[in-house]
């Protein structure tokens, strides 16, 4: 199957409660406590026309990592995996050559967004570290809030061939309606770098009460500045639940992208993704 044919879901979750290593999940949040796996995924998904899915970490271990690694191994749709390593971590470089042996890797995300200190990223020790995902051809998924994004571009400006993927529009504070500053740093970041964006998870950074009227303002200046060539569609799924089904999450994507051509929607929905994760599981079938 081609890319240009494909839908991907390049923002996903599972968990299993009883893994006991997803310290954000609390009972507090009543519809995200229970667990989230593959049988609650496919139907929506189907339904959707979604030919696969990127996985993504949800807990900062390495066994979340083999985890989703073992789901990927028995689920066709899940066409490849980000997972977590500690970055800290003296054994980091050594977890990196021994993941990346396993094709269903894709990609790494340290979760800057929980990480207490701002300039972590620009941290000496992590050099090695990102010349190694480049070398085994992974790429970086900056979970980022709208204050990282300056930090974020000095990183890409010192690793120019590191490719990265900006999670969820790195959460512009659209609740708040807070837009300028983060457009801002958006638009130059965008114009120096090569990083791809995520067009994924605003519906929780809206009020509860959201529509796409909210979203247009942010996903249209994520439109501009990045082009249909480098923004990346995703669900989020099952934390978007918080605020927006999945299948209502769809309907207002389709919204947002109307007046864009066949081949741009193809690009955002899904052929970006092939490209920024290289996904290799294309001609395999879903179970």
């Amino acid at each position: 199957m081609s890319a240009s044919n494909l839908r991907i879901d390049a923002h996903q979750h599972f968990w299993k409660i009883a893994r006991g290593d997803y310290g954000w999940l609390t009972p507090e949040l009543e519809g995200l406590y229970r667990d989230y796996l593959p049988v609650d995924l496919t139907p929506q998904i189907e339904r959707a026309g979604i030919s696969g899915t990127v996985l993504v970490q949800a807990a900062p271990t390495l066994a979340e990592t083999e985890f989703m690694l073992s789901l990927a191994a028995r689920h066709n749709f899940i066409k490849g995996v980000v997972g977590w390593i500690d970055f800290d971590d003296p054994a980091a470089l050594t977890q990196i050559e021994n993941l990346s042996e396993n094709p269903a890797l894709v990609g790494l995300r340290p979760m800057i967004q929980d990480i207490a200190e701002d300039d972590w990223m620009l941290g000496a020790h992590l050099t090695p570290l990102f010349q190694a995902m480049i070398d085994a051809d992974l790429t970086f998924d900056a979970l980022t809030l709208p204050r990282h994004l300056k930090n974020l571009r000095l990183l890409l400006a010192r690793h120019p061939d590191l490719r990265v993927v900006i999670d969820h529009g790195s959460k512009p504070q659209i609740r708040k309606g807070k837009i300028d500053d983060w457009a801002t740093d958006m638009a130059r970041l965008a114009r120096e770098t090569s990083a791809y964006c995520k067009l994924s998870g605003l519906v929780t950074e809206a009020s509860p009460t959201w529509s796409t009227h909210d979203l247009r303002p942010y996903a249209d200046h994520l439109f501009k500045v990045f082009g249909p060539e480098r923004l990346i569609w995703g669900s989020d799924w099952p934390v978007c639940t918080l605020a927006a089904t999945y299948a209502e999450w769809v309907t207002a994507t389709d919204d947002l992208l109307v007046g864009f051509d066949d081949d741009q929607k193809a690009g955002i929905l899904g052929g970006n993704a092939v490209h920024a994760y290289k996904l290799q599981k294309l001609d395999e079938g879903a179970n």
